[in-house]
């Protein structure tokens, strides 16, 4: 919403620099975006008159002008425009000025051998778009010296404030005069608003052709004849405001139309009531109805859209836009002026359907004034009559206005309730009077009437939002909280929400990069990953391709890996920490953290390197990852188990579950399935893991924070290898779980090293070598000593695996 400072000041009597106008837009929720200060921009550009204009010595193109800026020096200047002559007033800029067509700051110079002290300028120079062959010239009695601003009136500040959608009444200067009133910045111009009685009664008869059900579609439509008009143009005046917000003059019907909608609020249209035959109907459209608008586009309508219709067919869809035949020209001598009520609702969707963006919907659907329907038609014929004059007949009413007024149950205690604010009664009752509030009662309690233009004022919590912001969120005295749990406190994020970020910070510390991907996926998508269900099937998708919310992370990620592949990305290593949903219902919603990693994206870096060719990830890749974040989560993995297989968007015999016991799987990781990877159109070698954070066991409760001591022994590690000929369906994990359950103290790790298939190997069997590192704490160990712990490992993992040491 744009206007500038002298139109605001139609309606707000003040002499608040603007500076404090502004501030008080933002303080009271209309919040400034910009302001355009012409005035300051072009302070030091000034009326000139050029005393002399003579050639110059070494170049044909070229004059060197004698040029008084008002102070009697004259100065001299090089200029290249073909108009500049002897005697003609200009715009002149000394030097140091910044001219902001050319984005250059002036100094002083030499051209061709001769000194320039500044610059003659052209309109397109200024920023003024207007675009000419040579500098501006003014009329001869412009006055040499005064700032150039001033003199064009372009001394008039532009605002642009941001409208929320539920301030209606604040899409006219009128309505946002009437807030700033409100806070103190001036007193609000009441203009008495005569009803116009007109000359005779308007030939053209209006019929709102709706069923009783349709009726709010428009329920309220005046419309008055005017004949004996001039269209020529609109006054100075008016053109300059309406350039000022954006807006092309066309001519004086069009441009009091264009004025009237940010003046008030109030949108209306101008029929050339020549061009319409018969009376006018206000009905649905009829499927296949076309109208030729007049921003010079064709619209096939719908039996949605709601259109005034003459006997020759559509003539404007109502609210939104107006026809092209039936337009206002120079020729124009009779109109007809509409003022009408359209349903907010039904406006929004026509013109979304339509593809139409016009300040009339704008208005509309966001709500107008009802009440100021007939006064706005009164209002336009006034504007009319003066600027095009003519005769006006009486208004043609149809359909009634709809009750406005809302009577609200307040007690002034409600204020401080909610804002936490105290007032006094005096205060808060000039707030809402002032804001066009009608309060009655003198108790604790009263009786609150909304104005018409409020219908977004619906309860109390209202009432005290207007108090609030008129008064100032900054006078809510700021309290410190009280304590929620005793002196020792309680932690304030759940296991859940440390456990969230915690994975982020794990994940991106092993190199992989956070993604955040939609929260919906294809139908298709889902399907493959174990989703699909009906009731997560989205009602109203905000794409095609968005139906369904997502089982899984995976998914989403695998898209983005390969988008990033499209265009040159191969090596990459996503994750993401958020919700997946099984179900409908509270419990089918957890929370996963998952990553992937693609091409030679492992944990060291990808691509080539002079050291040797990058290997493809593989599974342990995606394993080492899981297991990684599992340990950053301070969880003992002892009790963690590894079972071969994963859901069936992994390759079978390249994946595995975690699981803590067979009832408690926490995630799976491994290649995707090559059935996936067709079905999604991947490509290349891509591993992933993926690990549900609420079904993470918690840790023990430990009751300090503080970590334990460091405890490093002083005596020397022994390493002893071993060979196990084990069947082969036994995992290598079994041997090493059982190998550590030899001796819990003296064993520091196991590492597998070696797996081995063939000669020399019984059928049926595998060799699995480990090697045990035994780490002393309390003296160096004996040869005895250390013969007794091999013993015990053969031993064991015998008794648990059937194992038997390789020969």
């Amino acid at each position: 919403m744009k206007f500038t400072l002298s139109w605001l000041k139609d309606h707000l009597e003040t002499e608040a620099p603007l500076d404090t106008i502004a501030e008080t837009l933002t303080r009271i929720g209309l919040e400034v975006e910009g302001i355009e200060d012409k005035a300051a921009t072009l302070k030091p550009y000034v009326v000139a008159h050029v005393l002399s204009a003579e050639q110059h010595p070494n170049a044909d193109r070229l004059r060197v002008c004698s040029v008084d800026a008002g102070d009697g020096q004259p100065v001299q200047v090089v200029c290249g425009a073909p108009n500049a002559r002897a005697g003609m007033k200009t715009v002149f800029a000394p030097p140091g000025t910044y001219v902001p067509g050319k984005d250059i700051t002036l100094s002083v110079g030499t051209i061709r051998g001769v000194e320039s002290r500044g610059m003659l300028c052209s309109g397109a120079e200024l920023g003024l778009g207007e675009e000419s062959d040579g500098i501006l010239d003014l009329p001869a009695d412009a006055p040499t010296g005064q700032p150039y601003a001033i003199y064009a009136g372009l001394d008039d500040p532009t605002i642009e404030i941001n409208l929320t959608p539920n301030r209606a009444d604040c899409t006219s200067i009128h309505g946002i005069a009437r807030d700033l009133a409100a806070a103190g910045v001036g007193v609000l111009r009441h203009e008495q608003q005569r009803p116009m009685r007109g000359e005779g009664a308007c030939p053209v008869p209006v019929t709102l052709a709706f069923e009783a059900h349709d009726s709010a579609l428009c329920p309220y439509f005046t419309l008055r004849r005017i004949t004996g008009v001039t269209n020529g143009p609109s006054p100075d005046w008016m053109q300059a405001r309406l350039r000022a917000i954006g807006l092309r003059p066309i001519n004086a019907l069009v441009d009091i139309t264009n004025y009237l909608t940010f003046d008030r609020g109030r949108p209306l249209h101008v029929f050339d009531a020549a061009k319409v035959a018969g009376g006018l109907t206000v009905r649905r459209a009829r499927s296949g109805e076309t109208l030729k608008a007049l921003d010079g586009k064709t619209y096939t309508l719908t039996d949605d859209t709601v259109v005034i219709a003459d006997a020759n067919g559509v003539e404007s869809i109502g609210g939104i836009i107006g026809g092209e035949a039936t337009g206002c020209d120079a020729g124009t001598t009779d109109v007809l002026v509409e003022s009408a009520l359209w349903d907010s609702v039904n406006i929004a969707q026509s013109g979304r359907r339509l593809g139409i963006i016009t300040d009339a919907r704008y208005r509309f659907e966001r709500g107008v004034d009802p009440a100021f329907t007939l006064p706005g038609l009164d209002l336009a014929t006034r504007l009319i009559l003066e600027i095009c004059g003519g005769t006006a007949s009486q208004a043609v009413i149809a359909g009634e206005p709809p009750e406005t007024g809302r009577v609200i149950d307040f007690p002034w205690t409600e204020t401080r309730r909610l804002a936490g604010l105290e007032l006094s009664r005096a205060e808060m009752k000039v707030t809402l009077e002032s804001l066009g509030f009608h309060v009655a009662g003198t108790g604790d309690r009263v009786k609150v009437l909304t104005p018409s233009w409020r219908a977004d004022a619906e309860g109390k919590a209202d009432l005290v939002e207007e108090i609030i912001r008129i008064a100032g969120l900054d006078r809510i005295e700021a309290k410190p909280l009280e304590p929620l749990h005793d002196k020792g406190g309680q932690p304030v994020l759940t296991v859940l929400q440390k456990r969230t970020r915690l994975a982020k910070r794990a994940l991106a510390a092993r190199g992989l990069v956070e993604a955040v991907t939609w929260s919906f996926i294809p139908h298709d998508d889902a399907v493959l990953f174990g989703g699909g269900r009906a009731d997560l099937v989205l009602a109203n998708p905000i794409a095609a391709d968005l139906s369904d919310m997502r089982p899984s992370l995976v998914p989403g990620l695998l898209r983005a890996a390969q988008r990033n592949a499209d265009r040159g990305l191969a090596d990459v290593a996503l994750f993401e920490v958020g919700q997946c949903f099984e179900s409908d219902q509270p419990e089918g919603q957890t929370i996963r953290a998952t990553a992937i990693r693609r091409a030679t994206a492992g944990h060291l870096g990808g691509g080539r390197h002079w050291d040797g060719a990058a290997a493809p990830v593989d599974v342990f890749d995606a394993k080492a990852d899981a297991l990684a974040l599992l340990a950053a989560f301070g969880i003992p993995t002892g009790g963690l188990q590894v079972v071969a297989g994963g859901p069936d968007w992994l390759h079978p015999g390249r994946s595995g579950t975690l699981q803590f016991g067979p009832k408690n799987p926490v995630g799976y990781f491994g290649e995707v399935h090559p059935r996936v990877m067709k079905a999604l159109d991947l490509k290349g070698q891509i591993v992933a893991f993926e690990i549900t954070l609420d079904a993470v066991p918690l840790p023990k409760y430990r009751p300090t924070k503080v970590k334990p001591a460091l405890a490093l022994s002083d005596f020397q590690a022994v390493s002893r290898d071993f060979a196990f000929v084990v069947p082969r369906d036994v995992a290598a994990g079994e041997v090493v779980k059982a190998a550590q359950a030899a001796e819990r103290k003296l064993i520091a790790g196991i590492d597998v090293f070696d797996i081995y298939e063939g000669v020399g190997i019984p059928e049926g069997s595998k060799s699995v070598a480990i090697a045990v590192r035994l780490q002393p704490v309390e003296r160096t160990l004996t040869d005895m000593e250390i013969e007794a712990v091999t013993a015990r490992i053969v031993a064991e993992v015998g008794r648990k695996t059937g194992a038997t040491l390789r020969a």
